[in-house]
């Protein structure tokens, strides 16, 4: 069978067909147009990773300083266990670090809305921009 057509019919042959081949320097028979699509896919679900936990995280801070007399247990842990994914992100991609600035600003209009959503405040009872510092993002002690 084609390599290329494992690509379509069993992708997990497929990679172990791809291994195998470049463990081998057999290189000239690698799937590389596929391989290279993998490749480029696997860089954008990092950042897409870090983007969800950001997201999560800051309409979880802004429904806790927002919304006082609702805190719960649960948006604590929320918060927390978006803290501590976030880190283990950037210990397995250290690289996603010099993308901070670009992915809290997108990721604060989405967590507007989702926070928005979830108290039922208008979405103009939220600061325009960010109103956290990466620091107080990251930092485990951090609840506005």
């Amino acid at each position: 069978m084609n390599i290329s057509t494992l690509y379509e019919t069993d992708f997990n042959v497929w990679i172990q067909e791809n291994i195998t081949l470049l463990k081998q320097s057999r290189f000239n028979e690698i799937d590389a147009d596929h391989l290279i699509e993998e490749l480029e896919d696997m860089a954008k679900k990092d950042r897409r990773e870090l983007m969800s936990r950001f997201i999560i995280l800051i309409a979880d801070l802004l429904k806790w300083q927002y919304q006082v007399t609702h805190r719960s247990n649960s948006w604590r842990s929320s918060i927390d266990e978006n803290r501590v994914q976030i880190e283990l992100l950037l210990d397995d991609v250290p690289s996603l670090k010099a993308d901070f600035s670009e992915v809290i600003k997108d990721a604060y209009q989405k967590a507007v809305k989702l926070a928005a959503k979830e108290t039922g405040l208008e979405s103009s009872s939220f600061p325009e921009n960010c109103c956290y510092t990466e620091n107080q993002l990251l930092n485990e002690d951090f609840y506005p």
